[in-house]
């Protein structure tokens, strides 16, 4: 699920959680790599093409904010509606970031990892770097 140049993410070893590092052009398109890295931390490598789709809008007076408020929403309808996002767009609003999600039925997707529980504030960072942005997040699994 990593998109084109200049945009990737990974995982990085933490004591008993998660830790992703996502980058990406634009603090928008950051925000979405950190979505994917997280659903490649659990999900399997090829996942189905999506048979829904999901917008919602998340408000925040910083960037850290919207990162988190993204994060969570995706948390949310993991546990609560059984969806996994197979792609994510981000975009800018007044006042946060409009996302669209493109989903699948989670039962659908093989799980070879632990499934994110909740974000952690401790240690997130998201700023605009000398190649765009960068953000980091731990996520409680």
């Amino acid at each position: 699920m990593t998109a084109g140049s200049g945009a990737g993410h990974r995982s990085v070893a933490h004591t008993a959680d998660l830790r992703i590092e996502a980058w990406a052009p634009t603090r928008e398109r950051c925000i979405a790599e950190a979505v994917h890295g997280m659903v490649d931390s659990f999900a399997e490598a090829e996942l189905p093409p999506p048979d829904t789709t999901v917008e919602c809008v998340v408000a925040g007076e910083r960037d850290e904010d919207l990162l988190v408020g993204v994060l969570d929403e995706v948390i949310y309808r993991m546990e609560t509606r059984g969806e996994l996002p197979v792609a994510t767009e981000v975009s800018p609003t007044e006042k946060g970031v409009r996302v669209l999600f493109r989903m699948v039925d989670s039962a659908a997707v093989a799980s070879t990892g632990s499934v994110p529980k909740a974000v952690s504030l401790h240690e997130l960072r998201i700023a605009p770097d000398a190649d765009g942005w960068s953000c980091s997040v731990t996520i409680d699994v």
